[in-house]
C-alpha cells in the first residue's frame, strides 16, 4: 500500500501511565517511574490532592532530568504539604506492532481444540505424522494400497490384537462332511481311528475302526446316519467268533453294496472295511 507522507511509525505512544508519591512538606523532586524522552512539562498532568498543577518555570513545577540523566524529575517549586497526594499521568507507556520470529509460536500457546481439520490441508499428514495412539473407533478408515510411513501395508506387527473369524472372508472348513469353525477344537484322526474292544451293539462314526467281541452274543453295529463320498468304517472279529454269533451292520437308512438291506457277517476271523459312494451304492466293500 501507497503512504502520502511518512510511513506509519509501527512504534506509538499512547498509554498513559500514572505515578503516585506522597508529599512530606520539604521534598521538591520527585522521579517518574519511567522516563518520558522528547516531551516537555506541558505534555504530563500533575495533581495533588485531586488539584492540576500548571507546569512552566517559575509555576508549579518543571519537568528535567534526574542525578542518571534520565527525563523523569518533576521539580515543584514548592514542597507539597506533609501527606498530600501527589499523582501524575504521563503518556510514556509505549505500544509496538510486534514480529513474530520463525518457529516460536509453541504448543503451549495455542488453545486446546482450537485447530480444526478444516484448517489442514489434505495430504499434508502422513504416516510419518503419527507417532501416537488415536480414537478411531467411531470412524471409517480408508487406506490406500501403499500408506507412507507403512510401507506397502499394514503388517501383521502393526495389528494390535486379533482379527475377529466373522470378520475372515472364510470362517470356517469342513472335514469329512462336517463344518469346522476356526477357533474351534477337533481331532483329525491319521488314518483309521481305532476304538476299543466293543462287547455289545453300538453306532459307528467315519474314519473309525472297530474291534469287535461276539463271544458273548451277537453284535449290531448301526453305520452313521449322515455320509459323505470318502468316509469310512472298518471292522474287525476280535475272538474269532463271526461264524457263531453274527455281527448286524445295520445300514440306517443308506444302501449297502447297492441293497436296500442290512448286512451280515458270519465268517470267523472276518475283517474288513466299508466306503461310502453315494445314494445309489450307499456303502461298499472296500477289501474282498
Amino acid at each position: 500500500m501507497a503512504y502520502l507522507g511518512e510511513v506509519p511509525n509501527p512504534v506509538n505512544r499512547g498509554l498513559t501511565r500514572k505515578d503516585t508519591f506522597t508529599g512530606d512538606g520539604s521534598t521538591v523532586t520527585f522521579d517518574l517511574a519511567t522516563a518520558i524522552p522528547n516531551v516537555t512539562e506541558n505534555d504530563i498532568e500533575v495533581f495533588v490532592d485531586n488539584v492540576r498543577q500548571e507546569p512552566g518555570s517559575g509555576d508549579a513545577y518543571t519537568l528535567g532530568f534526574d542525578g542518571s540523566s534520565n527525563f523523569k524529575r518533576i521539580t515543584f517549586t514548592a514542597a507539597p504539604e506533609a501527606s498530600a497526594e501527589i499523582y501524575v499521568l504521563s503518556g510514556s507507556a509505549q505500544t509496538a506492532l510486534l514480529a513474530v520470529a520463525d518457529d516460536s509460536i509453541t504448543t503451549a500457546k495455542i488453545q486446546d481444540n482450537a485447530v480444526t481439520s478444516a484448517k489442514i490441508l489434505n495430504g499434508t499428514i502422513t504416516g510419518d505424522d503419527i507417532n501416537s495412539t488415536f480414537d478411531i473407533s467411531s470412524k471409517t478408515v480408508t487406506l490406500p494400497a501403499s500408506v507412507s510411513g507403512l510401507g506397502t501395508g499394514i503388517t501383521n506387527d502393526q495389528l494390535a490384537g486379533s482379527i475377529a473369524n466373522a470378520k475372515l472372508a472364510n470362517p470356517s472348513f469342513t472335514l469329512n462332511g462336517v463344518t469346522v469353525n476356526l477357533g474351534d477344537t477337533t481331532s483329525i484322526a491319521a488314518g483309521t481311528d481305532w476304538q476299543a474292544v466293543k462287547t455289545t451293539s453300538f453306532t459307528a462314526v467315519a474314519s473309525e475302526g472297530y474291534f469287535v467281541n461276539t463271544t458273548s452274543g451277537a453284535i449290531t453295529m448301526t453305520l452313521p446316519v449322515s455320509a459323505s463320498i470318502g468316509d469310512e468304517v472298518s471292522v474287525i472279529d476280535y475272538a474269532g467268533t463271526f461264524d457263531t454269533n453274527n455281527l448286524t451292520v445295520g445300514r440306517n437308512g443308506h444302501n449297502i453294496q447297492g441293497s436296500a438291506a442290512d448286512l451280515t457277517v458270519s465268517t470267523e476271523r472276518a475283517g474288513f472295511t466299508l466306503v461310502y459312494v453315494d445314494s445309489t451304492q450307499g456303502w461298499l466293500l472296500k477289501d474282498k
